[in-house]
């Protein structure tokens, strides 16, 4: 309410102006008709007529909206708004004077001078203002801001070199551009320089002090190549705020951020199907087992988003319920939201849960992943990701939930590990229970996901803020990375077509080397891998494997109705055999140093795990530093 009366008045400022303008126009089109010589005041006609006239234009004015706009950003369509009410003013002025006097005494001309003249005053003094107003820190700071260099000459990088013109002293010296049709071109009064690949020559030559990399549609080479020649140029560089971010207003164009990892290995947004997946979560009551860890707190926003009736969060870790609790809490006020401090592996529990509240559809995303740790721990791998999700399988099925969605791992795919191998019994225990249910049970299995806890992306980040070494296992060793958003979008539009039965494969671009992963996170960090930071070779990590698979061959992949996302052909297996096989696994898991791992292969043949040799090999891994591997 503070506000108001400043608004209020400087809307009747430009309203006084505009009234004080419309009367000079009226004046000025008598005097050019009448060479200056008007016959005296009052009675002259050019005055007895002015009241008239700048009523009715100053309604005029306010009905077209042009009042709507501001002048700091006036632009075409306020300028139509001053033509088509400076033309539909002449016209009625002269329509109103002709049935009061028949237009006695105003020459025809001042009729079609008048709008003219309006036009002109009405229009000039915002194009100044709004001039002034964009070159002002120029003007003020003269040359002595950072000389800019916009990488990208879209939409993205017109509107950000219109932007840093208002925020303070930049200069931009010009634009780089792939497109053929951009070259020799100028964007706003600034030239197109030339290509990307002629940044170093033209960072010579202009004196660049900042590179602002503009291209928000550029695929992973293209953003790869352009961080690269950045970094060769020695030239501090920066890149726009996601275009969520700028679409949703949680950040400007002149927001600058530092090139993340994310920048260089994410890909093209997402299509979601809205309407398909709304349709199965507003409104409805939905379960997230492991709801505070980085895959299910991520579901947890996405979904709050669609509007459930009521979200339940099982997590086992005290602090991370608190932290998604306290996050979900401030974000959807109006949410019912049910945090339960839960362990999957309590079956009572997990009944409890779904007696109280007969979820409609369960994402169970609690699960061990960690490879080497559970290598040495197959008990607790066993309990938490197979009769975990037993526990929450059997209960949806139970009490009649519409759907379960299993959130699996490529680690899955002929496993060397306990934790891939858990994770595939649990594959085929929800793929053969949907023939005995009503619940439909879809299966999601993608790769590794930046930036998730525990992950390789935070330990780099930890070890280059120490000064190194950065560790990676093996100079070949390759993993597939989405991000944790792109991740939760597409487990979304899996559950949303999923008609029980079903793994479906999230496409996930090409393989990542972890070696090239850590050489960018140490460039990105300012700092040159082998000269500041050195990278070692430790050996492949108990379980390890040089690269991760997506699908098994028996498995024949089929497209779906969305590009991003695959379907496998589940594999059947006697269902008797099954719950034999787990209830044996079940009383072996209260024995210690029960050999879990034997059974485990008759459920998933192709687990093949690690021999004693391979393991002593991977765990012994002698050191070996960047420059010792490359000298």
């Amino acid at each position: 309410m503070a506000q108001g009366p400043g608004i209020l008045s400087r809307r009747q400022l430009v309203v006084t102006h505009d009234l004080l303008m419309v009367g000079m126009a009226w004046l000025l089109s008598f005097l050019v008709r009448t060479d200056f010589h008007i016959t005296g005041f009052p009675t002259d006609p050019a005055f007895k007529a002015l009241p008239l006239v700048m009523g009715i234009q100053g309604l005029l004015l306010w009905r077209t909206g042009l009042y709507r706009g501001v002048w700091r950003f006036a632009s075409v369509p306020d300028a139509w708004n001053i033509v088509r009410a400076a033309l539909l003013g002449a016209l009625a002025v002269a329509t109103a004077l002709f049935l009061i006097n028949r237009l006695e005494g105003v020459p025809r001309t001042t009729l079609v001078l008048y709008p003219l003249f309006l036009i002109l005053l009405l229009s000039g003094p915002r194009l100044f203002f709004r001039l002034m107003r964009d070159n002002w820190p120029n003007l003020t700071h003269g040359s002595r801001g950072d000389r800019v260099l916009i990488l990208g000459a879209g939409a993205s990088g017109e509107m950000l070199a219109r932007d840093l013109k208002t925020e303070g002293p930049y200069d931009v010296v010009g634009f780089l551009d792939d497109k053929p049709s951009l070259q020799g071109a100028k964007i706003r009064g600034h030239p197109v320089l030339g290509r990307v690949e002629d940044l170093l020559q033209v960072v010579a030559r202009q004196g660049v002090d900042l590179i602002i990399i503009a291209m928000p549609s550029a695929s992973n080479q293209e953003m790869q190549r352009a961080v690269e020649l950045c970094e060769r140029s020695g030239v501090r560089f920066r890149t726009l705020p996601r275009m969520q971010d700028l679409i949703t207003g949680k950040a400007r164009f002149t927001d600058l951020q530092e090139v993340a990892i994310e920048d260089l290995l994410g890909r093209d947004p997402v299509q979601l199907d809205q309407q398909a997946i709304g349709a199965g979560l507003t409104g409805k009551t939905v379960f997230i087992s492991g709801g505070g860890g980085s895959i299910g707190g991520e579901l947890c926003r996405q979904i709050a988003a669609y509007g459930p009736r009521r979200l339940v969060l099982l997590e086992a870790c005290e602090f991370n319920l608190y932290g998604i609790e306290r996050e979900l809490s401030c974000a959807y006020p109006g949410l019912e939201l049910v945090p339960t401090l839960t362990d999957v592996r309590d079956e009572a529990a997990v009944e409890a849960l779904f007696t109280a509240y007969r979820p409609d559809t369960v994402f169970h995303a609690a699960a061990y992943k960690h490879v080497p740790l559970l290598e040495a721990q197959s008990r607790e791998a066993i309990r938490n990701n197979v009769f975990g999700t037993r526990n929450m399988a059997c209960a949806a099925a139970d009490f009649g939930a519409d759907k379960f969605v299993l959130i699996s791992t490529d680690k899955a795919v002929n496993p060397t590990n306990i934790m891939g191998a858990s994770k595939r019994v649990a594959e085929i225990f929800c793929q053969n229970l949907d023939a005995r249910s009503d619940t439909r049970f879809v299966t999601v299995r993608f790769g590794n996901v930046l930036d998730s806890a525990g992950s390789v992306v935070p330990v780099f980040r930890e070890q280059i803020a120490r000064g190194g070494p950065v560790t990676v296992t093996h100079p070949d060793i390759t993993r597939y990375f989405m991000t944790i958003p792109e991740a939760c979008q597409l487990i979304l539009q899996a559950e949303s077509m999923g008609e029980g039965g079903e793994i479906f494969v999230l496409e996930m671009g090409e393989p990542v080397p972890i070696r090239y992963l850590a050489e960018q996170m140490i460039r990105l960090s300012g700092k040159e891998p082998g000269r500041d930071i050195e990278i070692t070779f430790t050996g492949l990590r108990p379980g390890e494997k040089l690269y991760e698979e997506l699908f098994h061959d028996a498995e024949s992949l089929q497209p779906t109705a969305h590009h991003k996302v695959l379907r496998a052909q589940y594999r059947e297996v006697d269902w008797e055999r099954l719950q034999e096989t787990l209830a044996t696994m079940a009383e072996a898991c209260d024995r210690e140093g029960a050999d879990l791992r034997e059974l485990v292969r008759q459920l998933a043949p192709e687990y093949q795990p690690q021999q004693p040799e391979q393991e002593a090999q991977a765990a012994e891994g002698k050191v070996v530093s960047l420059r010792t591997a490359e000298g």
